[in-house]
C-alpha cells in the first residue's frame, strides 16, 4: 500500500478547508487506487477543522493533527492534547516539523515529549525528520537517523510500542521547485525504512517523502520510500488525483 498525505499547514481558510475536504472524499471514493486499498491516504488540517473534517472525509480518509501538547490535560493555554485529537476522530498527530522547530523553537526533548503523547493517546505520529543543508546522501541519512533516535527514545523508555510514519523532508528542499534528487531520497528512505526494520514493536511503520514532492518522483523512487507527503501542490485536488493515478499506474504494472 502506498501512503498519500497532505498538510494543508495553514494556508485555507475554514470554509476553504471543508470544501476542499468535500472534492478530496468525492476523488477518494471513486478512485481505483483508493477502492482497491493500492493506496492510503490522509489529510492534516488546520486545528478548527479537524472536527469538519473527520465528519466529512472519515472513515475513507484518515485526519491527523499538525501538532499536539506534550501533556494530556491541565493549564496549557492555546494548546490542545492528544487525547483531545483522539476523542474527535484524529488517528494521526505531525510531530517535529522543520517549520515547528525552526519557527517554535521545538527542541528534541519537546519532539520526544510529544512522540509519546501521541502514543499514549492511541495516535499514530507522524515524525518529520530531514537535515538543513544540502550534502550527501549519506550524511543526510546519519542525521535523520538520529533525529529518529531522539524521536522515539521517551516512547521506548515508557514502553509505547506501535507502528509511527516517518516523513523524510530535507530542510533545504521544504518550498523549492523541484523535490530533492531521486537518488537521495531513494538513499535517505530506504535506511530509515532499514532502521524501523530493526525496531522490533514498530512493524508496519511508512517511510513518506516530502520536500517539493509532486508527480513523477514516486515513480522513480517507488522501490526505496512507502509514499509521499504532500504540502502546496495538493491544494488543487486535481494534483491529489494525478498522484493517485500514478500508484495505480505502478501497481498495474
Amino acid at each position: 500500500m502506498t501512503v498519500i498525505g497532505v498538510s494543508l499547514k495553514m494556508y485555507f481558510g475554514h470554509a476553504r478547508t471543508l470544501e476542499w475536504c468535500r472534492e478530496i472524499r468525492r476523488l477518494a471514493q471513486d478512485h481505483d487506487a483508493v477502492r482497491s486499498g493500492e493506496a492510503r491516504l490522509f489529510v492534516l488540517p488546520t486545528f478548527p477543522s479537524l472536527a469538519g473534517a473527520v465528519e466529512i472525509l472519515s472513515p475513507i480518509v484518515a485526519v491527523g493533527a499538525q501538532d499536539l501538547a506534550t501533556d494530556d490535560a491541565g493549564a496549557f493555554t492555546g494548546e490542545v492534547s492528544g487525547v483531545e485529537l483522539s476523542e474527535i476522530g484524529c488517528s494521526i498527530a505531525e510531530i517535529g516539523h522543520a517549520e515547528r522547530r525552526r519557527l517554535f523553537g521545538e527542541t528534541p526533548e519537546v519532539v520526544s515529549e510529544k512522540v509519546a503523547a501521541a502514543f499514549r493517546a492511541g495516535l499514530t505520529p507522524l515524525v518529520c525528520v530531514g537535515e538543513e543543508e544540502h550534502g550527501s546522501p549519506e550524511e543526510a541519512l546519519a542525521v535523520c537517523l538520529a533525529q529518529l533516535d531522539s524521536a522515539l527514545s521517551l516512547a521506548v523508555e515508557r514502553g509505547h510500542s506501535g507502528a509511527l510514519m516517518v516523513a523524510y523532508e530535507p530542510v533545504w528542499a521544504i518550498g523549492r521547485p523541484a523535490p530533492a534528487p531521486a537518488e537521495h531520497v531513494a538513499l535517505v528512505c530506504q535506511g530509515l525504512r532499514d532502521r524501523l526494520g530493526q525496531l522490533a514493536d514498530r512493524g508496519g511503520s511508512p517511510v513518506v517523502y516530502g520536500g517539493s514532492a509532486g508527480p513523477g518522483l514516486l515513480t522513480e523512487i517507488d522501490e526505496h520510500v512507502d509514499g509521499l507527503f504532500l504540502g502546496r501542490f495538493a491544494h488543487d485536488p486535481s494534483a491529489v488525483r494525478s498522484i493517485l493515478d500514478e500508484v495505480h499506474r505502478l501497481r498495474a504494472s
